[in-house]
């Protein structure tokens, strides 16, 4: 396929799972925002990360705090800012037909929200546990995450199908 049909196909075609990918994609963007906001609190651009007065919610606390910047010395939300936009990108890559033609990529996307799955529930609980406090950016992330899950799986099964040489239904 050309650069040019992928395009358009990509922009204007519904059928196949590019509905559920372009889900992905906004779930993964709006999660990626989402960190964006915590990434300008924890390196200083701002002084405070803005959210509703509602108990229980104390960003600055939990995202400010030095367990934050384990990985890698640096701030976390900038790590998960870089990892939405893999999500993202995995699922903006090939054509509609790429279960079929690249199944290794769906398979991929699975995996990798499997991955950020895992990473957000991981966060949300250490976030209870060690602060008795949530960031409502992260618990947004967290649902956006959430929602790329079924999105995900219809693609994913017909690509190991695909694999096994068992026809998609």
């Amino acid at each position: 396929m050309s650069v040019v049909q992928m395009s358009k196909e990509l922009r204007q075609d519904d059928s196949g799972f590019l509905k559920a990918r372009r889900g992905v994609i906004a779930a993964s963007l709006a999660a990626g925002a989402a960190m964006g906001v915590i990434a300008l609190f924890q390196v200083g651009i701002t002084r405070h990360v803005p959210e509703p007065p509602l108990p229980g919610l104390d960003a600055d606390r939990v995202d400010g705090d030095p367990s934050a910047y384990k990985a890698l010395r640096t701030p976390d939300a900038l790590l998960g800012f870089v990892s939405y936009g893999v999500t993202a990108a995995l699922a903006g890559a090939m054509g509609k037909d790429r279960w079929r033609e690249h199944p290794w990529l769906p398979l991929m996307l699975g995996a990798k929200v499997g991955f950020d799955v895992i990473q957000a529930v991981r966060l949300t609980l250490e976030q209870w546990t060690d602060f008795r406090a949530f960031c409502s950016w992260c618990l947004a992330a967290s649902a956006m995450t959430a929602i790329s899950v079924p999105l995900v799986v219809p693609e994913a099964v017909a690509a190991a199908r695909q694999i096994l040489g068992r026809p998609h239904k």
